[in-house]
């Protein structure tokens, strides 16, 4: 991985945890004693920064150059490794925030037949592109619910989040999505309407939900990704 990549992920980084509420940009000014102008710059793609900007920033917020390397790097996968067929399965929450999976939130890894990623097509928000595609995550029991029997307890689905468009994949059959709603991910069939997210159960015993997009907002920004697999397990 070169420098600009890194650059580029240690800022995805920072913007997550901003967004989840861990982090601000006069916090982080205090902590590394540069002006809050010089790093909102450099969140929003304005500037680059320094090596040394880099360190300091590294240092106070407790991480390693490590931490921003891919998921897979980390684990000792070659480079395409999980185009190939490797994808991390990880916590909801990392699912939803995390635009590049830290080794530490790599709960197991998925091994998938070689060359099955690369058939899956996307449809993406250009924000969302810079996010690392393929993650995986397992579904509690509640969870499932809503969804059986299309989806059991401790199930493992795969998540594209290169796919948050609502466009079917295919003619007449509705995508299951992976839904940010409130700071949970729910999995649902999604309409819009009337400037809300329709969540819809398979489970007809289940209520629908709606989800207000908030102004600035577009529905694209709630949609981790659609479900491209699902592997139910006895």
């Amino acid at each position: 991985m070169n420098f600009t990549q890194m650059h580029e992920r240690l800022r995805l980084e920072l913007l997550r945890r901003i967004q989840r509420g861990t982090l601000s940009v006069s916090l982080l000014a205090r902590q590394t004693g540069y002006g809050q102008a010089h790093l909102s710059n450099y969140l929003h793609s304005r500037r680059q920064l320094s090596l040394e900007a880099l360190d300091r920033i590294l240092m106070a917020q407790h991480m390693g150059a490590a931490e921003l390397l891919p998921a897979v790097l980390q684990r000792g996968s070659p480079p395409g490794d999980a185009e190939g067929g490797a994808v991390p399965v990880v916590s909801h929450a990392a699912a939803l925030f995390e635009p590049h999976i830290r080794p530490g939130a790599v709960q197991s890894m998925l091994h998938l037949p070689g060359g099955l990623l690369e058939t899956i097509r996307t449809r993406v928000s250009n924000p969302r592109r810079a996010w690392q595609r393929f993650v995986a995550v397992r579904v509690q029991a509640a969870d499932a619910l809503p969804m059986e029997p299309l989806l059991l307890p401790e199930a493992i689905t795969l998540i594209d989040r290169h796919y948050n468009s609502l466009m079917p994949y295919r003619p007449n059959r509705p995508n299951l999505y992976a839904v940010r709603h409130g700071a949970h991910l729910t999995l649902r069939y999604v309409d819009f309407v009337a400037n809300r997210l329709v969540l819809r159960p398979h489970n007809i015993a289940y209520p629908v939900d709606l989800i207000e997009v908030d102004p600035g907002e577009s529905p694209s920004d709630l949609i981790a990704g659609r479900v491209a697999l699902i592997l139910n397990e006895p």
